[in-house]
């Protein structure tokens, strides 16, 4: 299951590019083609599930939204090919870094409240005692 949905994809990149970079008919329809769109993404997510299960238990229920960002990233490098700028390569590169930083547990996917807690540290006590010096005792 992809990380991100074809809506997701052309809200990041826009319409008229995604038709651009699926309609790959001859001559053009000038339609999104949801099946090459499809592909990428689920690429895209097998991709990112390689730096995954090591980590954790696949498939991710639910999935982190930021998964939906890198999925979108390296789908959209996907079908750019050959003719990605550098400016989308970085991109690649910097979401790769970041999956790669999650596989090497730098980084985690759970949500802070998710975490379980840390063992042997809990609540803090003191016990202030009573005073031994007081002001009116100079």
């Amino acid at each position: 299951m992809p990380y991100a949905t074809v809506a997701d994809l052309q809200a990041v990149l826009g319409e008229p590019r995604l038709v651009q970079l699926t309609d790959l008919a001859r001559p053009p329809v000038g339609l999104v083609d949801e099946a090459v769109a499809e592909r990428a993404l689920e690429d895209a997510s097998a991709e990112i599930d390689g730096y995954l299960v090591g980590r954790y238990t696949l498939p991710l229920e639910p999935a982190p939204a930021v998964l939906r960002v890198h999925c979108c990233t390296l789908a959209h490098s996907r079908l750019l090919g050959s003719v990605a700028t550098e400016v989308d390569r970085e991109e690649a590169k910097a979401a790769r870094k970041y999956l790669a930083d999650v596989a090497r547990g730098d980084v985690s996917l759970v949500a802070p409240s998710a975490v379980p807690p840390v063992a042997g540290v809990g609540a803090v006590l003191s016990n202030p005692g009573s005073k031994v010096m007081g002001r009116g005792d100079w």
